[in-house]
């Protein structure tokens, strides 16, 4: 792409999208940000956040509504696809909501790419590492398997560890791959699923490069601390700023893949700018899995007093899985794609930010409303 291409970011003044945007503006693209100012992250007067790049363009608009897209839609040549409703345990009950602004929403901006005139030439959708739901095991007798959910039974005898489904050996997490088959257990996962699979179907009939980025958990400054539906790291910033310790589901020993939001960015423009990328489907994690105790520990001794624990309630959430970290294998192959964050520089980087944030901590709010709605065992 040409730096005098024109770039659409929706949801560009979010957390992940408005560093990419300062990325695109930085090498010289003329750079567009639609995004409807959700309350929930950006507050209830849905003020612009300050971190948004002047240089950029700023259309307030929903996704949902076609007159407004198509407007942000004149002059592009290249789409980034960000914007979404975020939060794996929020969507188990906000169903509508999420399926509109996802599923809908993405339907919305394909068809008028079908219907309308454009100059659109490239298109980068955001997926995730939740569409996965469990991640890739190896069993001592079976081999590689993909189970799938554990049982209400098992969750509640608190046997966390997952099992083959074939000979109900325990068996041990392996990085998971882009060929793994895709079993979401969220309303969330399944609507970016639904983004995944609706961009690359529609890139390949029309010939319009396409690709889908699987982020895994991404995390950094500029994360929505008051919305508690957003990563884990966030979460926990947000209960130690307020003196109140993490609350972990189950033991804490799950493992997730966390990587630096700036990777993501890097992961993002060679996703654009490289051929290679068009019309394929790219992990975007570290490889390296982290427990999520060892998050709260880490947290804990930067941002607390000496003393003070994290909470293993010894619940567990449904819908929730064990272990998936990121094989990274095709991005590095393919893009030439290697993290250069990490983890202790990248969590250093958000402590730093928090120490200067207030919020207000709603963890008690969600906590509540996942009980009332049976999705806690």
């Amino acid at each position: 792409m040409s730096e005098s291409s024109r770039v659409l970011v929706t949801g560009g003044a979010g957390f992940i999208g408005s560093y990419l945007v300062d990325a695109l503006v930085q090498r010289g693209y003329h750079v567009r940000v639609f995004d409807s100012l959700e309350p929930q992250v950006h507050g209830p007067t849905r003020d612009v956040p300050e971190y948004l790049n002047p240089a950029a363009e700023l259309v307030v608009g929903d996704v949902r509504d076609r007159s407004a897209l198509m407007r942000a839609l004149d002059g592009i040549s290249v789409i980034f696809h960000y914007a979404a409703a975020v939060g794996v345990g929020q969507s188990m009950y906000e169903i509508q909501r999420y399926v509109e602004a996802n599923t809908l929403g993405g339907a919305n901006l394909l068809d008028i790419l079908a219907n309308e005139e454009h100059g659109v030439e490239k298109v980068i959708v955001a997926s995730s590492m939740s569409i996965y739901g469990e991640g890739k095991y190896d069993c001592s007798e079976c081999g590689v398997t993909y189970p799938q959910l554990r049982s209400d039974q098992q969750l509640r005898e608190r046997k966390w560890e997952m099992r083959c489904p074939h000979c109900g050996r325990e068996v041990r997490p392996l990085p998971t791959d882009e060929n793994k088959p895709l079993y979401p257990s969220s309303i969330y996962a399944v609507t970016k699923r639904d983004h995944e699979e609706m961009f690359l179907c529609f890139g390949r009939a029309y010939r319009i490069p396409t690709v889908a980025l699987r982020f895994f958990n991404v995390y950094g400054p500029r994360q929505a601390l008051s919305n508690p539906y957003t990563g884990v790291a966030a979460i926990f910033s947000a209960r130690l700023l307020n003196d109140q310790p993490p609350v972990i589901y189950e033991d804490g020993l799950q493992s997730r893949d966390f990587i630096h939001v700036q990777d993501v960015i890097r992961a993002s423009l060679l996703a654009m700018e490289r051929v290679e990328a068009d019309y394929e489907v790219f992990n975007v994690g570290t490889g390296r899995p982290l427990t999520i105790l060892e998050i709260a520990r880490v947290l804990i001794d930067s941002l607390a007093d000496a003393g003070l624990e994290p909470e293993v309630a010894g619940q567990c959430r449904r819908g929730d899985i064990r272990h998936c970290f990121a094989d990274i294998g095709r991005i590095k192959e393919r893009l030439g794609f290697v993290p250069q964050v990490s983890f202790e520089d990248g969590i250093s980087d958000l402590i730093s930010w928090v120490r200067e944030q207030r919020v207000v901590d709603k963890f008690d709010v969600v906590a509540e409303e996942l009980a009332d709605k049976f999705l806690v065992l």
